[in-house]
């Protein structure tokens, strides 16, 4: 049986139960750097357990419609942020717990220039770049002891971009 799933516009109302939306929108927070700089201020909440943040560079291959789903994961020690270095957009993946395991994911469709920062806990996709390159960095937990755990969906759903 296949199972699909839609692409949403990723917008800032709709994905707060799973985290954050990283955009400039709107007027700056602050002017800096003689005027030349709007400053964005504070807009994730980085939530780190026995650990510090990091930034990591990832580097993902691109992939293509339809995509399959057939795995989600999450991070119980810290949140996790991807932060995109082109401007392109790119798929995310997400899923409210239901008792230990994801509930019915949904697809959201980022802008060029939008990142993300998964809340702590949160089911979500992998790295899914539409276009090479698929570079980002990330901002999550280093520290000792596990902070990952898989999901595997005994049927895929498969995302499409219709």
């Amino acid at each position: 049986m296949t199972q699909l799933l839609h692409l949403e516009l990723l917008t800032k109302e709709v994905f707060a139960p799973f985290g954050d939306v990283l955009e400039v929108a709107g007027d700056p927070d602050k002017i800096i750097n003689q005027g030349l700089c709007g400053r964005y201020h504070d807009r994730a909440q980085i939530d780190i357990l026995d650990g510090r943040a990091g930034i990591s560079l990832f580097n993902a291959e691109p992939r293509q419609f339809p995509i399959t789903l057939d795995m989600v994961e999450r991070h119980p020690e810290g949140s996790q942020a991807f932060l995109p270095m082109s401007f392109d957009p790119f798929v995310v993946v997400v899923a409210f717990d239901e008792n230990g395991s994801p509930g019915r994911p949904r697809a959201f469709l980022t802008a060029a220039g939008q990142g993300v920062n998964y809340a702590r806990g949160t089911w979500h996709g992998v790295l899914t770049p539409l276009h090479a390159p698929g570079l980002f960095a990330v901002v999550d937990r280093i520290g000792e002891g596990p902070n990952l755990q898989e999901h595997w969906f005994e049927t895929p759903f498969f995302i499409t971009d219709a």
